[in-house]
Formats: structure tokens, C-alpha cells, sequence
């Protein structure tokens, strides 16, 4: 502080950014797991994973199935690359057919 008690001015201090253009990438482009449909499983049992699994509700685990069903995929979760392939591989253990991929 100033005698006058007035706070001066300092000079201005250059501070390095916490997210690094890498960082701001991953942010705007997350990885998801995408579920395929598959000549093997029931809607039923489908759309009983995601509840399970992601712990939807069963409107959105079924509107997630039917997009499996009718377009062929749904990205069921987005994420870190790390979350993803944990999901890739649960999937994998309850019978379906599922990869990942940078979002776009």
C-alpha cells in the first residue's frame, strides 16, 4: 500500500495457461463408445444393458436401443479415451458388439 492508502498499481505478470492446446482438443473432441447392432440380441436384453451398465432410465436405454436397432450404432457414452475403453470392454463382457472412436 501506498502512505495515501492507495493500493499501486503492480506491473502486470504473465501467467501460463492451465489447459494446453492438447487438453482443449481432448475437451472438444471426447472419445464415445459406440454400441453395433448384431443378428444375436434381443432389444430386450440391449436395452437391460445400458440401464444396467450406464444405469439409464429405461426411456433413454430404449431410445438408445432402437438407434442401434434402426441406424445400425449409437454412441452410448462419451468420455475420456480411458473411460471408453473400460466401456468398450464391458460391453464386450454382456455379449455386444461395441468399438470407440474420437467423437467429431
Amino acid at each position: 500500500m501506498c502512505h495515501d492508502g492507495l493500493v499501486s498499481a503492480a506491473s502486470p505478470v504473465e501467467v501460463e495457461p492451465t489447459i494446453t492446446p492438447d487438453r482443449i482438443t481432448f475437451l472438444d473432441k471426447p472419445w464415445v463408445t459406440i454400441v453395433w447392432n448384431d443378428p444375436v440380441n434381443l432389444m430386450s436384453y440391449v436395452s437391460y444393458v445400458f440401464q444396467k451398465y450406464f444405469g439409464y432410465d429405461r426411456k433413454k436405454a430404449e431410445t438408445l436401443m432402437f438407434e442401434v436397432h434402426h441406424d445400425g450404432r449409437s454412441a452410448v457414452s462419451t468420455g475420456s479415451r480411458e473411460e471408453m475403453e473400460r466401456d468398450v470392454q464391458a460391453m464386450h463382457e454382456y455379449g455386444l458388439w461395441a468399438t470407440m472412436e474420437k467423437a467429431s
